[in-house]
């Protein structure tokens, strides 16, 4: 069974951890892919002496390495870690296990089930926390770690989600995907240790915080556009009202602003307008869905014989 399970390593100057990765890996009996973003260190020469296959990227950027990666397996089975030591390649077992028994299509590990002190910042916990809400209210997929990079996949779901971001949005992309696709995600506990010293994080907090914030609401026109769409209306209303208030206020003291009252009306009806077209772009999606769901539903009740 470990010769159908391939581990996936993305890195970008690892050279502090990855040795001790790959052998424990290649140990336990897996096949270990290591896909390098053109690190500068000895990160991929160690990789090669601990006896991984290597690939260099061809682009830039985490989430391009894996979507080079997904394309390129061929295993039944894989399972993504990082590179930097933050993750227990002895725990590969507890993230694998709900595919292999075939529980799910995809697993995550959940890092807030057992963290080491030191691994989170303040605001890295705080950051963590309201996207993963922010997820649960738009995808209504109440996850408790949606960035986290220990992950195990099916062959079917690896090969059938489609990626487009290249940077550290990739596993919110994956993770939106398996949702849009309907496929089986659970969460299992896994340990989350502190970067080793003069290993330094590659991560800005605040500025890929915010991107993966965008990430999960720009991929909601197409899951839920009610809610994107919802939200571009209510700031189009909330500033017509506001418009409005002060036109009132001021018409009560004798003081006619006629161009401001035109303005506040087209943008009240400028909102509405956008909660209207969300709901019946809600209505095509959910539609769509539900039709998706019942093609998959029939394909997976056609014999193997059949599809050959």
């Amino acid at each position: 069974m470990k010769n159908d399970v391939c581990v996936l390593v993305p890195t970008l100057n690892e050279a502090e951890t990855i040795a001790d990765i790959v052998t424990k890996f290649l140990a336990d009996g897996y096949q270990v892919l290591v896909i390098d973003g053109h690190s500068t260190d000895d990160t991929r020469e160690l990789a090669a002496s601990a006896g991984a296959e290597v690939i260099v990227q061809t682009g830039k950027g985490k989430g391009q390495a894996i979507q080079q990666a997904f394309a390129t397996i061929e295993s039944e089975y894989l399972v993504m870690i990082d590179g930097d030591g933050t993750y227990l390649p002895d725990e590969i077992d507890v993230v694998l296990a709900p595919v292999l028994r075939g529980e799910a299509d995809h697993v995550i590990g959940n890092r807030f089930a057992n963290f080491s002190r030191g691994a989170f910042t303040k605001l890295n916990l705080v950051g963590n926390k309201l996207l993963n809400k922010m997820f649960g209210i738009i995808y209504g997929g109440w996850l408790n770690d949606i960035l986290s990079g220990y992950r195990a996949f099916d062959k079917k779901a690896y090969k059938g989600i489609e990626l487009n971001k290249t940077g550290f949005e990739i596993e919110t992309e994956i993770t939106v995907e398996c949702v849009k696709k309907d496929l089986r995600i659970m969460e299992v506990p896994i340990t989350y240790l502190p970067r080793r010293e003069g290993a330094p994080t590659k991560l800005n907090p605040l500025k890929d915080g915010a991107r993966i914030g965008m990430t999960i609401y720009k991929l909601a026109k197409l899951y839920n556009p009610m809610f994107y769409f919802g939200v571009f209306g209510a700031i189009f209303m909330l500033f017509g009202v506001g418009i409005g208030i002060y036109v009132v206020n001021e018409w009560l003291y004798g003081i006619t602003h006629v161009l401001l009252t035109i303005l506040s009306t087209l943008v009240i009806i400028i909102g509405i307008q956008l909660f209207i077209f969300g709901l019946i772009a809600n209505l095509i999606a959910a539609l769509h869905r539900e039709t998706l769901r019942e093609i998959r539903r029939k394909m997976r009740d056609v014999p193997e014989q059949e599809k050959d």
